[in-house]
């Protein structure tokens, strides 16, 4: 209509142009999620990182602390860990982004920390390369020490680049 066009599959707009040439895709996947609330990680142990707290999930594809890739294609994932209580007998604190495809790690040594550290963060970002129902979710993992804190502003999200 006018200056704008849109494409509809199954009557649902999947392509909208507007007359300045914009497109938006409604139904191109994408999700942003926060833990929510704080969470407690137990040393030595491989933990999948809760994520009960949606601000977005475009088609539904994130369920129980798992996304899942409705297509196949290349996905931009990011995941930022607030954590709390970084202990110096903790050796390292390790985040992964684990797809079906790969693991994607990210780390750092607390070998230099004098006392426990208050606060700290770990980040991530991939452009993952994921086939049709593919996973992808978010872990930590520490060998040592007493318990680590994950604030409740930790978050994920993706979205299907390609």
């Amino acid at each position: 209509t006018g200056n704008s066009m849109s494409l509809i599959t199954n009557t649902a707009t999947a392509v909208s142009i507007d007359d300045d040439g914009q497109v938006t895709m409604p139904k191109q996947p994408a999700f942003n999620l926060i833990s929510g609330s704080t969470l407690t990680i137990s040393a030595n142990s491989n933990t999948v990182v809760t994520f009960d707290t949606e601000r977005f999930d475009t088609n539904g594809d994130f369920a129980s602390n798992t996304f899942t890739a409705p297509v196949t294609g290349k996905y931009q994932l990011s995941s930022a860990l607030y954590i709390m209580d970084i202990d110096t007998d903790m050796n390292y604190v390790q985040m992964e982004i684990n797809t079906s495809n790969r693991t994607y790690y990210t780390a750092f040594s607390t070998a230099g920390f004098d006392a426990t550290m208050q606060y700290g963060n770990l980040t991530q970002a991939v452009v993952a390369d994921m086939d049709a129902n593919d996973t992808a979710v978010v872990k930590i993992y520490y060998n040592a020490g007493s318990s680590l804190r994950l604030d409740g502003s930790s978050f994920f999200s993706g979205a299907l680049l390609a």
